[in-house]
């Protein structure tokens, strides 16, 4: 299908998805730990999704299973944006879609236990992938970043079909209209910070699968190491992981810093963009250059965040 085409018709949808979502009272209300201070429609992370479904329908329903498993999972949360689902209720649903994914690449029942590391970090990926969607920017400028780096692998190995990539490519364009701005008019939602995590799941694990290059789990490093350490932290001191909270480095950063939330969600993908590049020139090398590029890309985030930790905890 025609680019433009596509373009225009997710174009299309974001504004008949805002008229509905205001319609039907689809909207996150902001409390005391929320990053927004005014009612926002919820959900508009629905467009990646749709920009799965073009591809699916145009492409002759190409990656039949992979489209079953974030149809199934977008469902499910895009019921949790209007509702709130237990986790119980949630994660069946997304090891499912990773389990299609992953069936749809061959890694089952090809790799036998070996998938067992994967499920746990696909579904690992979609719930903090899940945490992100929370200040202006940040979910569409890292998923810009993070498709961008896998297009370009994939354009040089050719794994899956680009156009799946570039319609949600241009979905997360269309997307920021909404959202890159200082009061945004829409966020992503589970829906879309969900779906989204499924793709990269998808596209990622099926490039891995070809290359047997680890240091491709760099591609999403910046903000997995913010989520980890961040529910690591959590935990120590007794929080519930399920309650709203200010935790995250990119949080932190506008509420304590009194940061722009743009110029944060910027730093952000910017950071990743620096890595991608990275990641673009070792993902060919020997496997024992990748490790000790990716343990030494680990150590600086984590070296990164606890130097950010501290010095925003002495300014709360």
């Amino acid at each position: 299908m025609n680019y433009l085409v596509v373009f225009l018709i997710l174009t299309v949808l974001s504004f008949f998805y805002l008229k509905i979502a205001d319609k039907f009272n689809i909207v996150d209300k902001p409390n005391h730990r929320s990053s927004h201070t005014i009612p926002t429609i919820r959900g508009g992370g629905i467009l990646f999704y749709l920009g799965c479904l073009i591809f699916f329908i145009s492409s002759g329903f190409q990656y039949p299973y992979f489209f079953i498993g974030v149809s199934l999972v977008a469902l499910i949360s895009f019921i949790d944006d209007i509702l709130t689902l237990s986790s119980s209720v949630r994660l069946p649903f997304q090891f499912l879609a990773v389990g299609l994914s992953f069936y749809e690449i061959g890694m089952i029942p090809e790799t036998g236990l070996w998938i067992l590391p994967f499920f746990i970090l696909g579904v690992g990926l979609i719930n903090e992938y899940n945490f992100m969607d929370g200040i202006n920017g940040i979910t569409g400028f890292y998923s810009l970043v993070t498709l961008g780096g896998l297009f370009i692998i994939n354009e040089e190995i050719q794994v899956v079909n680009k156009d799946l990539l570039l319609y949600v490519l241009m979905s997360v364009i269309v997307f920021g209209f909404y959202n890159f701005r200082k009061k945004a008019r829409m966020f992503a939602g589970d829906i879309g910070s969900i779906s989204m995590a499924v793709l990269i799941c998808f596209v990622g694990a099926s490039i891995i699968y070809k290359t047997h290059s680890p240091i491709i789990l760099l591609l999403i490093s910046v903000y997995s190491v913010d989520a980890i350490l961040t529910v690591i932290y959590r935990k120590s001191i007794g929080e519930k992981l399920t309650e709203p909270h200010r935790k995250h480095i990119y949080q932190k950063l506008v509420h304590t810093a009194k940061m722009p939330h743009l110029n944060v969600s910027i730093i952000y993908a910017l950071l990743q963009m620096v890595i991608n590049v990275i990641v673009l020139y070792t993902y060919k090398l020997d496997l024992t250059i990748q490790f000790t590029t990716l343990v030494v890309v680990i150590l600086f985030l984590i070296f990164l965040y606890v130097l950010m930790f501290k010095r925003l905890e002495v300014k709360e």
